[in-house]
């Protein structure tokens, strides 16, 4: 597995990624309801930021975004997003497209990396994200509604680098 630059013709084999984690209503606060174009619109980053594939040959195991967290005074922090491929679910995927950027902000020179709505019940990025670094430094309570769960907690998760 290789992680490189989003190319246009990756959109083909990233929308349906997108399409599946946002419709299981499990993990990303997205309306379910999104379209391919608003997808690519929100997914794929402009400068200075930057998206992300993960590829094995020619197929894409998952996808990052990365960029500033929030404009003016708090441009010193950066933020990420990834999802993964269910079929490629547990083999790594997600690790190494957190490392990528979080290794991409520090050499940006970002101060650290805020994720701003981790689900509080999606217990594998949280575990994943604690491993690499990240605390979490306030929950939103409630503030998710799951489809089996009912109302979960946003996580908000930092770290300094």
């Amino acid at each position: 597995m290789r992680i490189r630059e989003f190319h246009e013709s990756d959109w083909a084999q990233v929308w349906p990624i997108v399409q599946e984690v946002v419709r299981a209503r499990e993990t990303f606060p997205y309306d379910p309801e999104l379209t391919a174009e608003q997808a690519y619109d929100m997914w794929v980053e402009a400068a200075p930021g930057r998206t992300v594939v993960a590829v094995d040959g020619d197929a894409v195991l998952g996808t990052a975004k990365m960029g500033t967290n929030r404009p003016g005074p708090g441009a010193h922090i950066a933020t990420a997003s990834f999802m993964v491929a269910r079929a490629a679910r547990g083999r790594g995927v997600g690790t190494a497209l957190c490392r990528h950027a979080v290794d991409w902000a520090r050499e940006r020179g970002y101060a650290g990396m805020q994720f701003n709505a981790v689900v509080a019940s999606n217990a594998t990025a949280v575990e994943l994200y604690r491993r690499e670094g990240f605390d979490v430094v306030g929950t939103v309570p409630g503030a998710f509604r799951h489809p089996t769960l009912g109302r979960v907690g946003l996580h908000v998760m930092y770290r300094e680098f």
